[in-house]
């Protein structure tokens, strides 16, 4: 890093640098970069937000980047609620929402004849780079933008009464009452449904994951021969980065016996050529949708017969849960499916100690210790979308068209749970597909990576050649 705060302030002593710096600048370039349709696809959403909470007024904000030590912060991330109803990912900002007014409140960039224009190291242009305003950000969204300064007149008085998200940035904490546990729910439960843009961004989202899955099958041989788990996640990650954001979580690059460890984020194993590689990862785009993918394949190209028999259920058992997806069935038929078809080819194994109907009743559970995860979740701004949604609108719900879902079921077989035969100890098998709901079915928006296990083998080997 290239400043400390003591160099700060023995230049905020200087009267000449003072007196220098602020002299002699042209414009910055403060233009707002978004994805097309941005601010159309947000003016809708408050929309839908206003007409489902009337009469209120509603406060969300953009949030404040994490410390990571001492002076440090990590890359800023914008609150989900609040990008989805303003395409606005500035940090510091907040929205303030009535039946009849929007307003984007933000800060306003260090101007050259103020200290912090070259003393705050954290925020002026002089620092991290040219910085949009009120100015250019209520043009480019369609939206008043004022700012910061002005949000405390804006929530003064009790009537209309504000509903508000707190624990997100301390002034709007401390300018407002109590945390609306109503407002997340009812901003997560019509985030439930997506619009075309909002399908359009997890489509690319998903296009770029698929690019970076086959370049980690590329990078098969460089991992083997030294670069390991680490170098495949460096290199999902590249493209993650490249093509939007980044990667829109932790990325999970497990080979061998690290597959079966459910949130494998420390990629710091090897790689060898006869492991089995489970790749779970997805690109966020600059819009902050993600995708969220898993495959697992042999890294050699080549099944062993073990691995094969347990790819093969995963996999008879994931082409049947994507068939339970369609508009109307329960959300939780596909899970159900899944489930059973484990459980079936688990007890034909000889590796539950009850019969199948015992072990799916609610009081058995036995199959559940090769899976204790789940098979499935909600998907868009957040890779475990909609987590806010009340039980009977999500796991208890029913499937609606424009709901966005993964389907993934495994098997996990822990390399020390001797229960298992030795030949399956240490495999673990994931499928993962992202899905939109349609009228009659469900659009599978990651169908073009492989899944029928003769095929993955192919796909390993034309990218390793």
């Amino acid at each position: 890093m290239a400043r400390t705060r003591r160099d700060m302030a023995k230049l905020v002593d200087a009267d000449g640098f003072r007196t220098y710096i602020r002299d002699g600048w042209g414009e910055w370039d403060s233009s707002v970069d978004l994805p097309g349709g941005t601010a159309e696809a947000a003016a809708a959403h408050r929309a839908r937000l206003v007409q489902a909470l009337p009469g209120k007024r509603i406060a969300l904000a953009a949030g404040r980047a994490h410390v990571r030590s001492n002076d440090t912060f990590h890359e800023f991330r914008a609150d989900s609620d609040f990008v989805w109803l303003t395409g606005c990912q500035v940090e510091g900002a907040v929205l303030v929402l009535t039946d009849d007014d929007a307003t984007l409140f933000l800060p306003t960039p260090s101007e050259t004849h103020s200290v912090d224009f070259f003393g705050d190291a954290d925020r002026s242009p002089f620092w991290i780079g040219a910085a949009a305003g009120p100015k250019e950000w209520g043009a480019a969204l369609g939206i008043t933008a004022r700012p910061i300064e002005d949000l405390a007149n804006a929530l003064r008085g009790r009537h209309p009464e504000t509903l508000v998200a707190k624990g997100v940035d301390p002034l709007l904490d401390a300018l407002t009452g109590s945390h609306s546990d109503e407002l997340r729910t009812v901003v997560a439960e019509l985030r439930r449904i997506k619009d075309d843009w909002e399908i359009d961004q997890l489509r690319q989202a998903v296009d770029a994951s698929v690019k970076g899955f086959a370049d980690v099958a590329m990078e098969l041989g460089q991992a083997v021969r030294g670069g390991g788990e680490r170098w495949l996640q460096g290199t999902f990650d590249r493209r993650a980065r490249t093509e939007g954001k980044g990667p829109g979580y932790t990325s999970i690059v497990a080979a061998g016996p690290h597959a079966p460890v459910l949130h494998w984020t420390r990629c710091d194993g090897r790689v060898n050529d006869a492991d089995l590689l489970l790749l779970d990862a997805g690109v966020e785009m600059n819009s902050l949708y993600t995708a969220d993918v898993t495959r697992t394949f042999p890294v050699s190209g080549e099944f062993s017969a073990p691995q094969r028999q347990v790819y093969d259920l995963v996999h008879r058992s994931h082409v049947a849960a994507l068939a339970e997806v369609r508009p109307g069935n329960d959300y939780s038929a596909f899970h159900h499916t899944a489930m059973r078809v484990l459980a079936e080819g688990l007890h034909d194994w000889g590796l539950l100690p009850v019969s199948v109907d015992k072990a799916l009743d609610p009081s058995g559970q036995h199959h559940r210790r090769y899976i204790v995860c789940g098979t499935g979740h909600f998907l868009g701004l957040d890779v475990h979308d909609c987590a806010d949604a009340r039980q009977e609108t999500y796991q208890q719900g029913i499937l609606e068209r424009g709901m966005a879902l993964t389907v993934e079921p495994g098997l996990y077989f822990h390399p020390n749970d001797e229960t298992l035969p030795p030949e399956l100890r240490g495999i673990g098998v994931r499928i993962e597909d992202d899905l939109v709901v349609t009228s009659t079915g469900a659009d599978i928006l990651s169908d073009s990576l492989p899944i029928e296990a003769d095929d993955v083998a192919a796909w390993v080997r034309k990218q390793r050649s």
